[in-house]
């Protein structure tokens, strides 16, 4: 009896070319930050590929482990993030951003330091009601030297001035800072490329330094 596996073998495939073929340059991104601030939805909204995504349903065991703030939204939360979600999006017809979502509950914050490894950079999606949620994710990158810009997820709550976000976050002034919608494509598309733009920017500042050169300057695209 022929098996599945050999009934879609001789099928013949007309998916896309695989990365390898399609791609010279994979560059990793990393998007971390506080339980429930949207890690899923951005890397969902603006991936490319259908990303993979390790959620799973919470639990009454999860009780006193998993801190719920007690806000709109969150207390209706039924999954959570327990490994890492993945995407993809091009950046141009040799080049890709690979998306990592990292995991946002406290228990799985050991998983960070091996999702950091070999990130080009990150972005630190906050909730500005729970601004004080981005410290940890905030000092783990400043400990592995990985640059990073903010992202404000808009959930409706306080209006805070950038100066406010700034001073509670302790970011200095040359770290992006930019609000955002998870949920839509063209902005979660913005904070990719700001943060793109950024380590652009630090890479020119280096081989200037490097070199005694001028930096050129660069702009942010507001495109989506």
């Amino acid at each position: 009896m022929d098996s599945a596996t050999s009934e879609r073998a001789a099928v013949p495939s007309t998916a896309r070319p695989s990365l390898a073929s399609t791609a010279d340059n994979g560059l990793k991104i990393v998007i971390v930050g506080g339980f429930g601030v949207g890690k899923t939805t951005m890397v969902r909204s603006v991936s490319e590929i259908r990303p993979l995504n390790t959620e799973e349903t919470m639990t009454r065991a999860g009780e006193g482990i998993d801190e719920l703030a007690d806000l709109d939204g969150l207390r209706r939360k039924t999954s959570t993030t327990v490994a890492f979600d993945f995407g993809r999006i091009s950046l141009d017809a040799r080049s890709v951003l690979y998306l990592f979502g990292a995991p946002g509950q406290e228990r799985f914050w050991f998983l960070w330091d091996r999702l950091f490894s070999g990130t080009l950079g990150a972005v630190v999606l906050v909730d500005t009601r729970r601004l004080a949620d981005s410290w940890y994710a905030i000092d783990r990158l400043e400990h592995h030297g990985t640059p990073f810009i903010v992202a404000c997820n808009d959930f409706g709550g306080p209006v805070h001035t950038e100066e406010q976000i700034r001073e509670a976050l302790d970011i200095s002034p040359d770290v992006p800072l930019v609000e955002c919608d998870a949920r839509d494509r063209s902005s979660s598309k913005y904070v990719l490329i700001t943060l793109v733009e950024y380590l652009h920017g630090l890479s020119a500042r280096r081989l200037a330094e490097a070199t005694g050169a001028a930096a050129p300057e660069t702009a942010v695209e507001t495109g989506s």
